[in-house]
This record gives structure tokens, C-alpha cells and sequence, in this order.
């Protein structure tokens, strides 16, 4: 009872000299609560993705030292974000989205160049990629846009939020980053979904966007038509454009049911994996680890998403909901995106797994979104206490 009086206060007014106002207050009882089931599930993925990691890079402790140093920013992130009180993030959420726009066109007119491409902002100490940031904050502002509107989306509200998709992928396919654009993309049309759009508007999308297919081949660049080429038929080049795909097949091939043991990789240890610290370290998990290990780790990203669903099901408003639900499919589709790649049933399109590939600004924007999931979930536990 006395909590329930409490919460028709600020979450900053305190009485001073009252320690028990302060133990009771709302913002004092959102510093201690946590989603416990989530956490211990994010820290058990990081820590396999580190001892996958220290194989993958040959044991060069170096390197993993620098990749654990992510993981703390990130889990940093995570913590710091979990406090921030939802109704705060939706005021944010425009200026966020905004200011995420502006930097994509930095890196059109400012940005490093890497690998043929101009993804990336120097901030002189790091470098990091700001499409990342639109991966989280396109749902961001579509869950801001249809918060104080009647769901479904009526057909010029459904307009509006495809811009707010199409307007972000653009910038990133520009740099290029087809990978991310689609990422992005996908997140957006999540969330559209989950606002309960009828079977006849997916209907129509869908083949809006089948048509879009031909058109998106005429700008697609060279070796983009060439990594969907490769999909239909790798052994077309083994050696050249169909390597990378060969040499991930083997390597999961390989590994059998219990696979070689850790450390024991061929593929990964003789170099014939390529990007086997990145986006094909699920394809050493199978090789070291087998079929078992792949499944373990495919059970600890099914409890994210389930718990996330879980959070998504109990918010008790259209913004937390949208986004809860968005941040918890979208992670799984950056799994499916990433296995399907390995495995050869989708073109190799650069999305890193989540979690276990090197990398800090990926690691970062997955965090802060699980961060969001227990802000949700600690705002609705505070205010049912």
C-alpha cells in the first residue's frame, strides 16, 4: 500500500533525512530490478562467443582481450539503458532517429573508406558504424509513431512508417551496406507487423516487393549480383566467388555430432575458413563443437527471444509493446540470417551472429536493445507493485 501512494509522486522527489522514503521509492526500486532469466542468458552467449572466439582468432589472446573490452562497454550499455524509464525513451525517440540520419549522411560526405566501402565515422579514439544505431532506432520511432494512434494503421499512417523505413535502408545501401539495409528493413517491417496490419496489406507488401526485385538487380552492384549468383550454384567457382560458402559447408560437415573439440578446427586453423571470426564463426561453433554445440547455442538465443516475446506480451502500452516485440524478432532474424548464410541457404550478405562474432558497434546496439527489453519489464513490475 505504502508503495502504491508512493508512485503518484515524481520519480525524483525524495524526502531528505527519510531513508525509508528513499528504499521505497519507485526510482530507487528501478536501480535493483532486473530480469534475471535475460541477463544470466546474455552473459552465458557472450561467454561462449569469447571461448569460440579465442579459437577462432588462433588463440591470439591479444585480440580476445580486445573483444572482451566490447563485451564490458556493451554490458555497460545494457545496464546503463535498463534504468532508463521507458516513457523517457519514447520522448527520446524522434531525436534519436533524427540525429541517426544526419550521421548517415556524414558517412556519405565524411566517412572512412574500408573494404570498398564508406561505412564508418573516426571519432579520433573509435571508429564505429552508424547504420547500427537505426537497426534499434527505425522500430524506435515507429512504436513512437502509432503510440497515441488506434492500431491497425489506416493506409496513409502505413504510408508514413514506410518512409520511416525506406528513407534509413536507402542511406545504408548507399554506402554500401545491402546487409544492414536489409537488416534495417526487416526491423522496420516487424514492427508494422506486430501493429496487426491485415492479411491483404502483407499481402499487397509482398508482392510490392517481389516486384521491386528486377529494379533492385539493375542498381545492385557487381559483386552483389555475383553473391546471389553464387547461392544458386557455388561449385559454379569454387575457387573465386563460391570458396566462401565451400569452405563453411566443409567446415560444418566436419564437425559431425559432437564435433573435433575445441581448438581442434582445420578449416578455422589452416585458413580456409575465411571470416571465421566474424560472419562465419557459426560454422566453427559446428566444426569444434558439432551439431550439439550449435544446438546449445541455438536453445540460448530461443530463450532471448521467448523471454522477449514474454516482456512484449505483459507491456502495458502500444510503444513498449511495438518495441519490445520488434527488439526480440529482429534478434532472431539476425540469427536466421546469419545460420541460413553459413549453411548455404541464403546469399552471403555480411550480418555477423549476434553476440559471438567479433566486433564492438554490433555487440553495443544488440545490448542497449536487450537493455530496452528490462526497462520494459522493471517499469511494469514497479507499477503492479
Amino acid at each position: 500500500m505504502f508503495i502504491l501512494q508512493k508512485q503518484s509522486m515524481s520519480l525524483g522527489s525524495f524526502e531528505t533525512g527519510s531513508r525509508r522514503e528513499l528504499l521505497f521509492s519507485p526510482l530507487y526500486l528501478r536501480n535493483i530490478v532486473m530480469d534475471v532469466p535475460l541477463l544470466v542468458t546474455l552473459l552465458a552467449v557472450n561467454g561462449l562467443g569469447l571461448v569460440v572466439l579465442y579459437s577462432a582468432v588462433g588463440s591470439n589472446a591479444t585480440l580476445l582481450l580486445r573483444q572482451g573490452v566490447r563485451c564490458l562497454i556493451a554490458l555497460t550499455a545494457f545496464l546503463f539503458v535498463a534504468q532508463i524509464p521507458p516513457r523517457i525513451l519514447r520522448l527520446w525517440t524522434p531525436r534519436i532517429f533524427f540525429f541517426g540520419l544526419v550521421l548517415l549522411v556524414l558517412v556519405i560526405l565524411i566517412g572512412d573508406v574500408g573494404q570498398g566501402a564508406q561505412r564508418w565515422l573516426d571519432l579520433g579514439i573509435v571508429s564505429f558504424q552508424p547504420s547500427e544505431l537505426l537497426k534499434l532506432a527505425v522500430p524506435m520511432m515507429i512504436a513512437w509513431f502509432m503510440h497515441e494512434r488506434r492500431l491497425p494503421p489506416t493506409f496513409t499512417e502505413l504510408l508514413v512508417l514506410i518512409l520511416i523505413i525506406i528513407i534509413p535502408a536507402l542511406l545504408i545501401a548507399r554506402q554500401p551496406d545491402l546487409g544492414t539495409a536489409i537488416l534495417v528493413v526487416a526491423a522496420g517491417g516487424l514492427t508494422i507487423l506486430l501493429s496487426g496490419v491485415s492479411v491483404r496489406v502483407i499481402t499487397v507488401l509482398g508482392l510490392l516487393g517481389l516486384g521491386s526485385m528486377l529494379p533492385l538487380w539493375q542498381f545492385m552492384r557487381e559483386y552483389q549480383r555475383v553473391r546471389v549468383l553464387t547461392f544458386l550454384n557455388p561449385e559454379s567457382d569454387p575457387l573465386g566467388a563460391g570458396y566462401n560458402i565451400i569452405q563453411s559447408k566443409i567446415a560444418l560437415g566436419s564437425g559431425g555430432l559432437f564435433g573435433k573439440g575445441w581448438l581442434n578446427g582445420t578449416q578455422a586453423h589452416l585458413e580456409f575458413l575465411p571470416e571465421r571470426s566474424t560472419d562465419f564463426i557459426f560454422a566453427v561453433i559446428g566444426e569444434e563443437f558439432g551439431l550439439l554445440g550449435l544446438l546449445l547455442l541455438l536453445a540460448l538465443y530461443l530463450v532471448l527471444v521467448g523471454r522477449g516475446l514474454f516482456i512484449a506480451a505483459q507491456a502495458r502500452d502500444t510503444f513498449t509493446r511495438l518495441l519490445a516485440g520488434a527488439v526480440s524478432l529482429t534478434f532472431f532474424f539476425y540469427v536466421f540470417v546469419n545460420a541460413g548464410m553459413v549453411c548455404g541457404l541464403l546469399p552471403i550478405v555480411g550480418v555477423p551472429l549476434p553476440l559471438v562474432s567479433a566486433g564492438g558497434t554490433s555487440m553495443v546496439t544488440l545490448m542497449v536493445g536487450f537493455g530496452m527489453l528490462v526497462a520494459i519489464q522493471g517499469n511494469r513490475i514497479i507499477l503492479v507493485r
